[in-house]
């Protein structure tokens, strides 16, 4: 069974009555755990998005720029988002279940919360509604509010983002912790340590952005400290 088809039947038998527990015990594990993850960002994405029971062309952009879809899969694709829509369950609990499963690796946590905010940029904008209903997600995922401001700070629009919040730093640091919160960040896109996380390999290409933000902020503190 592909990739596809097993998250099309997951989010199906979420639609058809099954609970959240029963599904998501059949995803704790590799290569399901890679499943999992793809739900969470199609589901919770899902309901971010109006709800006009419809896919639409800038979510299935977004998607492919970090899912393969491959043209057999289209299909079951399409289904995904339409099931997600529905009222599979009350995205809280919805976090709530993905936040148990992933409570062991934070990394994950945070390449979720990635994707989600990639997809809800997908049309271009950044809604306050968007902010508030990411904000919770974060809440329940466990995340700080400066984790979450600092995710914020890298993938929605600003004419000036703040270099700090981007690696999330303080002003008051000194250049070589600063530094080191950015090699570190470096470290942590590697394709390797994020597929360690079970993160699906396309979803890797979400490291592309983080790198372009924290690259571009490091750069920014050391011309502004003169070094």
């Amino acid at each position: 069974m592909s990739l596809w088809s097993r998250i099309a039947d997951a989010i199906s038998a979420l639609a058809k009555g099954e609970s959240l527990a029963t599904v998501f015990d059949h995803l704790r594990t590799p290569p399901e755990r890679t499943v999992a993850f793809t739900i969470a960002v199609i589901a919770l994405g899902a309901k971010m998005a109006k709800a006009d029971g419809r896919v639409t062309r800038d979510e299935v952009a977004a998607f492919r720029e970090v899912f393969t879809i491959p043209p057999a899969e289209e299909a079951n694709a399409a289904r995904v988002f339409d099931l997600a829509r529905q009222d599979v369950a009350g995205f809280e609990e919805y976090a709530h279940r993905i936040r148990r499963m992933f409570k062991e690796t934070d990394g994950a946590i945070c390449d979720l919360m990635e994707g989600l905010f990639f997809i809800a940029l997908a049309d271009g904008a950044y809604h306050p509604a968007e902010d508030a209903f990411l904000s919770r997600v974060a809440e329940i995922f466990g995340l700080t509010g400066r984790q979450f401001r600092t995710l914020r700070a890298r993938f929605v629009p600003d004419a000036h983002p703040d270099p700090y919040t981007v690696l999330g730093v303080d002003p008051s640091d000194d250049l070589d912790t600063i530094r080191a919160a950015w090699r570190a960040e470096v470290r942590e896109s590697h394709p390797d340590r994020m597929q360690a996380r079970g993160v699906p390999e396309e979803a890797v290409k979400l490291a592309e952005k983080r790198l372009i933000a924290v690259n571009a902020a490091w750069e920014a503190i050391s011309a502004e400290r003169g070094r």
